[in-house]
């Protein structure tokens, strides 16, 4: 006779912490996706604006390491960037560097964006203290630490946590 749990070993994947931030994750990006493109901004392109606002120019490689991402889907998001007058490319120290860097109107875009991102805050963060929302930022950051750590085979460190 099998005994009884009260969590069904089958299925599990669909209530368990993998899940919650999935669905929370396509929920933001359902509340996201039409006020970007109503910007004029397509999938990944305003942390792009973002990263190059703070920044300021740098090269696609450098973009491509600190958002962990393919080159090759940095430089997509770069030329179209730059095909909707986002942003403009430069030639770096070298012939074969080149730099991006966010235009006026780019900024323009980041600030509408930002906007955006402040209701969405609003909105996902209602009813939650001060604390509450240091909280999960606190452990949002430890969850991509440990992740970023697996990915790149060392081990977490255990101080860290």
């Amino acid at each position: 006779m099998r005994q009884q749990t009260d969590a069904p070993s089958e299925g599990r994947s669909l209530s368990d912490t993998h899940m919650m931030l999935y669905r929370a994750l396509h929920a933001q990006t359902n509340y996201l996706r039409p006020r970007m493109a109503k910007i004029g901004l397509g999938p990944g392109q305003p942390k792009i604006l973002g990263y190059l606002r703070v920044n300021g120019p740098c090269s696609q490689r450098a973009l491509a390491e600190y958002f962990e991402l393919d080159p090759a889907a940095v430089s997509r998001m770069l030329a179209s960037l730059s095909q909707s007058g986002f942003v403009r490319m430069t030639r770096g120290e070298d012939r074969r560097t080149r730099l991006a860097e966010v235009t006026g109107e780019g900024r323009a875009a980041l600030a509408e964006w930002d906007r955006c991102c402040d209701e969405e805050g609003a909105t996902m963060l209602a009813g939650f203290s001060p604390e509450e929302v240091a909280r999960l930022q606190d452990y949002l950051g430890r969850i991509h630490a440990n992740l970023r750590r697996a990915n790149c085979g060392t081990a977490p460190d255990k101080e860290a946590l």
